[in-house]
């Protein structure tokens, strides 16, 4: 398993779909994953600090893990089958929980636990970005400072 950041969100177009970009925390791959509108506009509320009037249903999942005294351990992105990824929660004394992974990536950041991902499905799916690329991930940052969640509404 490699350890992985989220990047951010973004719409990608002509098609609109949202997509997590995710890089090796020790590595120079990316991984891109297409989610949900409803998944990034909670992953770009909890990377931006928007906290809404009532808890969304990541926060609902992290309130209740506490409440259980079950902590989240790490999200693991283990396969990819179909073009479709596939994860799982691991929590307290190493259960594991079946989610997606743009659910699980939005709980991941709203208790700080870390994100990993099996190297088969990094083999399989990560791009890299040579360096004359690199600019292009720089504006994708820019991006990310400027979208509000709003924009990712359907």
């Amino acid at each position: 398993m490699r350890e992985l950041n989220v990047v951010g969100v973004r719409v990608e177009l002509p098609t609109n779909q949202p997509i997590v970009l995710l890089k090796e925390v020790d590595g120079d791959r990316y991984l891109p994953i297409w989610i949900g509108a409803v998944e990034a506009t909670a992953i770009a509320y909890e990377q931006q600090g928007v906290k809404p009037a009532r808890p969304l249903t990541h926060d609902l999942m992290r309130d209740m893990l506490a409440a259980l005294k079950a902590p989240l351990r790490a999200v693991e992105i283990v396969e990819m089958r179909d073009n479709i990824f596939y994860a799982e929660l691991v929590i307290g004394d190493n259960v594991r929980v079946s989610a997606r992974p743009s659910d699980s990536i939005a709980l991941a950041l709203r208790v700080g636990a870390p994100i990993r991902c099996a190297d088969q499905v990094l083999t399989e799916a990560a791009i890299v970005i040579p360096d004359e690329q690199e600019d292009e991930v720089e504006k994708f940052r820019e991006f990310l400072e400027q979208v509000r969640p709003e924009d990712f509404a359907g």
